[in-house]
């Protein structure tokens, strides 16, 4: 007899994994750097893109704060320059959403699980997202480290905040996706079953598996297969062995 929990829920990250907008991230990231004196071309520029990049999947505010330790004012400033770039950069150019994604979206919700974006951007930021991709018939619930308390990821208090919201009985039922270690280790400290990283993102398949990732996959494409499995225990020695 199988022991496997059917899925009810899935938490879906932004950035790399549903949307590629990686290169308007990381223009923002590097905006707001400048405006606080470290400037392209230097040392200390290159050592805090190293930084931004290791923290992908964090709240931005934190990512800030971890370039400007003890500087709270500093840290706040950044923060304000990266959202008012990366909105500009929304309203120039819009979001492309990841090549299958919304068949995706619609497979899942077509089988009853709900389906909720979670995001280290700002609840501002988010809302302003989800303006652009017009998703609301797509997905159950948006969620920023605001709306959990004001813990993102690593922790896991976003999933945890879905779980509830939708009113899912077992953590064992939730199925996490993203593409940075951060979005893994948020999935592995929940419980969820399927912690699930994708290649077209920020970070390379080594940092997904040291972050707890049960699965590697190409894109999002693969992730109903996965989702919808039977046999999940399989999936991910094939996966994880690929």
């Amino acid at each position: 007899m199988s022991d496997v929990v059917p899925i009810k829920l899935v938490c879906l990250d932004l950035a790399g994994t549903t949307v590629g907008d990686i290169a308007m991230v990381e223009r923002a990231f590097a905006e707001a750097i400048a405006t606080q004196g470290i400037v392209p071309g230097t040392g200390a520029y290159a050592r805090a893109m190293v930084h931004v990049h290791r923290s992908r999947g964090r709240p931005k505010i934190d990512v800030f704060r971890g370039l400007f330790p003890g500087n709270e004012a500093q840290a706040q400033a950044a923060n304000l320059t990266f959202e008012r770039s990366y909105e500009g950069a929304l309203e120039r150019a819009g979001l492309v959403p990841v090549p299958g994604v919304l068949e995706v979206l619609d497979k899942l919700r077509g089988t009853g699980i709900k389906l909720a974006l979670i995001t280290a951007f700002s609840r501002v930021t988010l809302s302003r997202v989800l303006s652009v991709l017009g998703w609301h018939d797509k997905i159950d619930l948006a969620i920023s480290p605001e709306d959990a308390g004001g813990r993102g990821r690593p922790w896991p208090d976003m999933v945890l905040h879905a779980v509830l919201r939708l009113g899912v009985e077992d953590v064992r039922q939730v199925a996490v996706i993203g593409d940075s270690e951060s979005d893994m280790l948020c999935g592995k400290r929940s419980g969820a079953s399927i912690v699930a990283g994708v290649m077209t993102g920020v970070h390379s398949r080594e940092r997904l598996l040291k972050g707890g990732a049960t699965h590697i996959l190409d894109s999002i494409a693969d992730f109903p297969s996965l989702v919808l499995s039977d046999d999940l225990g399989t999936t991910q020695i094939a996966s994880s062995a690929r």
